[in-house]
């Protein structure tokens, strides 16, 4: 039989100087002591198994995030993401001196990429397309500008260090995550390499028998397509520059005199209109079209009875959701402008637009009329437009309405005070930008008498139609009755200001810049807008008769639909000199 020796003794052995003490004396405070210490260390060792825990659970979900809010399901974060797989598989095969190196800047990488798929959501929801790395920095300002505008200038400060702090925590807490989670794995080496086994080998398996969960494959490759994706379309948009510069060299209006210059509209005030998110699916979904197509219905034989007649049809916005300044450039200039190296480009060249045609031909004086504007504007001078009036120019003094701070109609009221009802005046050629119908859709401005506008002030008065943008962005259909209303807003200011102010002088273009939202658009891919040309001078109209356009203010579903860049040469050439004039 064996003995212990000293320095090991078994738990219960009870030394022989002891005497008495075991069942009372001296050893029962060491015995105390002992036991304490193993309570202490219980807790310890929970806090430190719950921490590498939640560290995996950090960096799985950072590894399994969407990059669409539409995906952020819980199946989504059911799956086995290789890239995690495949960054266990390289920390175990690291030497130790590099191995927290490695997990540091895996972690750090995924947190990045994390970043970009939140990223990649907002835009999504706005544009209907994921961030462009090169061209959509300059989006985010106008993000900044949105937020100040609805929530004031304290929301937007307070909502840029949220982002602030969420872009600085994120990449630091997976770093943290993958740090640990490499330190745990090097101290449990065998079980580290047999799990990393086994999860290659399932996730193998999942690809071999085509496994999904919630209608995606159980082999996640998030995170490696993406970088794939983006990889792709950072060559495509560094290589975009250089296309559309060979685009931009061919203007067929470029050496046209100005005498053969819009010579169908000599003597006539030309309005082209923007009217904000005016798209198909004010015209097609069930919730928006019949209100809206009433407004058309009733303007159309309104504006039938005050001898105007009208002809509309499609045209393919470059853009959803937002930016409407690239749907205009593309309309003026006849090029297709898709992000913001395009208008920079565009902006800084002699092309020849549509606003400056008029000019060039010389029998017009040119204005634009921009309430989304408060800042300096210098491309209003590409545009060739002799004068632009912004938001402080117009003369509003009421309250403001979500983003937008200027109610159409008085927009459209101001226009005939500032420029197309002073008197003695020639023939005048304005763009109008309409802001009303600009998302949140969120408190809309109630029709006033014409002549009480005054300053704007009497819109106090009135009140608002709806609810205010937090309520309605609680609900889908909330969202959608607020768009509806925002559009019939807008319509019925457009149809009232021609009914009252129009004469035989008078031709409206008018059309919308893109289609709302994927809120409203159900994610719809379609970017068509309505178009439509309003003339009391039959003649006018006898111009497009070709076009194959719908007669009245609502195109046919049926109708044709052009890209928006053709919209500048066929309206040139309709209204140019005819053959054999």
């Amino acid at each position: 039989m064996s003995h212990p020796t000293p320095g090991h003794l078994p738990d219960d052995t009870v030394t022989p100087d002891s005497g008495g003490a075991a069942a009372g004396g001296a050893a029962a405070p060491e015995a105390s002591a002992g036991a304490g210490s193993r309570r202490s260390g219980r807790p310890a060792r929970g806090a430190a198994v719950g921490a590498t825990v939640l560290a995996a659970a950090l960096l799985l979900g950072a590894l399994l995030l969407p990059n669409r809010l539409d995906s952020l399901t819980p199946s989504a974060f059911l799956r086995l993401p290789v890239e995690g797989i495949g960054l266990a598989a390289l920390l175990l095969a690291l030497p130790p001196r590099a191995r927290r190196a490695g997990a540091a800047a895996g972690g750090l990488v995924t947190g990045l990429l994390a970043l970009l798929k939140g990223v990649d959501m907002g835009f999504q929801e706005v544009l209907l397309r994921p961030f462009d790395p090169v061209l959509d920095w300059s989006l985010l300002g106008n993000a900044a500008d949105y937020l100040r505008e609805t929530s004031g200038r304290a929301g937007a400060v307070l909502t840029a260090i949220g982002v602030l702090a969420v872009a600085l925590a994120v990449p630091a807490l997976t770093t943290l995550a993958a740090v640990r989670l490499a330190t745990v794995m090097s101290r449990h080496r065998r079980p580290a390499v047999r799990a990393t086994l086994v999860l290659a080998l399932a996730w193998t398996t999942c690809v071999t028998l085509g496994l999904r969960s919630g209608g995606a494959p159980v082999a996640a490759t998030i995170d490696a397509d993406l970088v794939a994706d983006r990889v792709r379309q950072v060559r495509t948009s560094l290589a975009d520059a250089r296309v559309f510069r060979r685009q931009a060299a061919h203007d067929a209006f470029a050496h046209t005199p100005p005498g053969r210059l819009l010579t169908g509209l000599r003597g006539k005030d030309v309005l082209v209109t923007f009217v904000e998110s005016y798209g198909r699916t004010a015209l097609e979904d069930p919730a928006v079209a019949p209100r809206i197509g009433a407004v058309l219905d009733e303007g159309t034989a309104a504006l039938r009875t005050a001898g105007f007649r009208a002809r509309s049809g499609w045209l393919r916005s470059p853009v959803t959701g937002g930016g409407s300044w690239l749907a205009h450039a593309t309309f003026l200039s006849g090029l297709w402008i898709s992000n913001q190296q395009r208008f920079h480009t565009l902006t800084t060249s002699d092309r020849t637009t549509l606003t400056g045609a008029f000019r060039t031909a010389g029998a017009w004086r040119t204005a634009g009329i921009m309430p989304g504007i408060d800042r300096a504007w210098p491309e209003g001078g590409f545009f060739g437009l002799d004068h632009v009036y912004d938001r402080a120019r117009l003369g509003y003094h009421g309250p403001g309405f979500g983003w937008s701070q200027v109610p159409d109609q008085f927009t459209l009221e101001a226009f005939r005070r500032l420029e197309s009802g002073r008197r003695g005046r020639g023939p005048l050629m304005a763009e109008i930008v309409l802001t009303s119908s600009h998302h949140p859709w969120a408190p809309v401005p109630r029709m006033a008498d014409w002549g009480s506008l005054g300053d704007g002030s009497v819109f106090r008065r009135l009140g608002t139609q709806g609810k205010d943008a937090e309520e309605v962005w609680k609900d889908p259909q909330s969202v959608r009755a607020g768009y509806r209303d925002a559009i019939a807003y807008s319509l019925r200011s457009v149809i009232g200001f021609l009914r009252r102010y129009g004469d035989e002088h008078t031709v409206l273009v008018f059309l919308g810049d893109h289609q709302p939202v994927p809120a409203v658009t159900g994610g719809s891919p379609r970017k068509d807008v309505p178009v439509t040309i309003v003339a009391h001078d039959p003649k006018v109209l006898e111009r497009i008769s070709g076009w194959g356009w719908t007669e009245g203010l609502e195109p046919a579903a049926d109708a044709p639909v052009w890209a928006m860049d053709a919209f500048r040469d066929r309206f040139l050439t309709a209204y140019g000199p005819q053959p054999g004039g």
